[in-house]
């Protein structure tokens, strides 16, 4: 009898356990979805224009891929426009991606020194960005948010409300750069962000202020293909049912034993 009842309990916690394992709550930063950004400074302008030879394979005689990012705070100060403009991919190893990094680009042209994706809210790469719940993703991830680099020449132009102008927060990206990706993360080419046009007013802007943002009730599918270069931060919903769950199964084996 007493067997019956711990291979009963037994199995409901497990089961339990398992539920918890496959949580389907979407994946957010350790810090929270990013923040739309308003109050942005209009009139700046940063672009980012790939050099003449590529970071990987620089003998290759087609060259590198040509290229370049603007961006510019909207009208309204909400989030920055982004205008994606690329051409002479290589033939094989697409769809390519592309994101802002970290670090700027050193002198020697080295795109690995970049470091990871622009990541404030510490999300991490994996698994793939949603880009049905952008502020769920790494603020940097801008294929993974707005379409991969899949034409040659390639071009877009679309506003992300995560991003800033600022300076001195997380979401700004002037000081930092973009480095565009093989399909399997290898770093094709990188460049640094400068300010090609600034405001002329003479008024200080006022310091950006952000706005949570929420998720839906309904998760939508996450998207098949990881992006990605750094190591990676993973933080899920469900760990707090999983570890809840693990104690429950490690009280059910310390009751068989001493049964």
């Amino acid at each position: 009898m007493y067997t019956s009842s711990i291979i009963a309990v037994f199995s409901t916690a497990l089961l339990a356990f398992t539920s918890a394992q496959s949580t389907t709550e979407p994946i957010t930063g350790i810090r929270g979805n990013a923040s739309v950004v308003e109050n942005n400074p209009v009139g700046k302008v940063y672009t980012a224009t790939l050099p003449d030879k590529p970071f990987f394979n620089p003998t290759n005689p087609k060259g590198n891929v040509k290229g370049s990012i603007s961006a510019t705070a909207n009208s309204n100060g909400i989030g920055v426009k982004f205008t994606v403009k690329f051409e002479n991919l290589p033939t094989t190893g697409g769809p390519f991606l592309y994101h802002l990094h970290d670090a700027p680009v050193p002198a020697d042209g080295n795109c690995t020194k970049t470091l990871a994706h622009a990541d404030p809210y510490i999300r991490g790469e994996t698994p793939a960005c949603n880009a049905e719940l952008p502020q769920t993703c790494q603020t940097g991830d801008l294929s993974g948010k707005y379409g991969n680099i899949a034409s040659d020449p390639f071009e877009a132009t679309y506003t992300d409300d995560f991003a800033s102008t600022f300076p001195g927060i997380g979401a700004f990206f002037g000081n930092r750069s973009f480095v565009i990706h093989f399909a399997n993360k290898t770093r094709i080419s990188c460049a640094n962000f400068t300010l090609v046009s600034s405001n002329d007013s003479t008024t200080m802007a006022p310091y950006p202020t952000t706005k949570p943002t929420t998720l839906p009730s309904t998760v939508p599918a996450t998207s098949a293909t990881p992006t990605a270069s750094g190591p990676p931060v993973q933080f899920t919903g469900g760990a707090n049912a999983g570890a809840a769950s693990m104690l429950s199964l490690t009280a059910v084996f310390g009751l068989f034993f001493m049964l």
